[in-house]
């Protein structure tokens, strides 16, 4: 990854593009303006839902040019994190909620040589996180509670933003915002102190891998009002 900064980056979900073409979808929206591309991994267990493991990540990362960001709500974690890592990784984040010693989970992923992400759900709190600071390269704020794509922004969590970014101050930490995010929603949580936007069907709807420009149009759609709120 490049040098820490807090300039927006947009960051598609492929959870939202064609499974069956993910290699074109992802040069696709790289093309178009995608910043980081992201992979939501769901076990089926700590979250209602079954998507990906370690061997669709390691066939993608060849497609990947950008960031690969890769996003664990599975539990346990500590398990899996190497082989995420083998596949090529470069943030690999955890969610507070999925076990007992995140702490050591964080040093893991370091450890493993990624970038240490930290995810809360929308019921969490930010007291936790506290005393994990200097472990952690980014927090994703979860906006909707995690398992499925498509749905609706939770607004409490813009007061959870605005707190978290002000407990993080000068480090070099992203703040991601995972759930809901459109043109609409994006400024909101850009004034609260956002950086990195995951968005998946407001990026991928309209477009496909023949006709890729809307993709590029929902990006900047989405980076115009985040940058406008700033």
């Amino acid at each position: 990854m490049t040098s820490f900064d807090r300039s927006i980056k947009i960051a598609p979900s492929i959870l939202s593009a064609d499974f069956a073409d993910f290699g074109r979808e992802i040069q696709a929206i790289e093309a178009q303006g995608a910043d980081w591309v992201h992979v939501d991994v769901m076990d089926g267990h700590f979250v209602p839902n079954l998507t990906f493991g370690p061997p669709l990540c390691k066939a993608i990362r060849p497609h990947i040019k950008t960031v690969m960001d890769v996003h664990l709500m599975i539990a346990p974690v500590d398990p899996y994190i190497d082989a995420f890592a083998d596949a090529g990784a470069d943030v690999i984040t955890a969610h507070l909620e999925a076990g007992p010693h995140i702490h050591r989970t964080l040093q893991a992923i370091r450890g493993a040589g990624c970038k240490a992400g930290l995810a809360i759900n929308p019921g969490t709190g930010i007291d936790g996180i506290e005393y994990l600071l200097d472990q952690l390269d980014l927090v994703c704020v979860m906006t909707v509670n995690p398992g499925f794509g498509g749905q609706k922004f939770i607004h409490s969590q813009i007061d959870k933003v605005r707190a978290l970014r002000a407990m993080i101050g000068d480090r070099p930490i992203h703040i991601e915002i995972d759930g809901g995010i459109t043109p609409e929603t994006a400024p909101l949580m850009a004034a609260a102190g956002a950086d990195v936007l995951v968005a998946g069907s407001a990026v991928f709807k309209g477009g496909s891998v023949s006709n890729p420009a809307p993709y590029g149009e929902n990006i900047r759609a989405i980076r115009a009002a985040a940058e406008a709120a700033r």
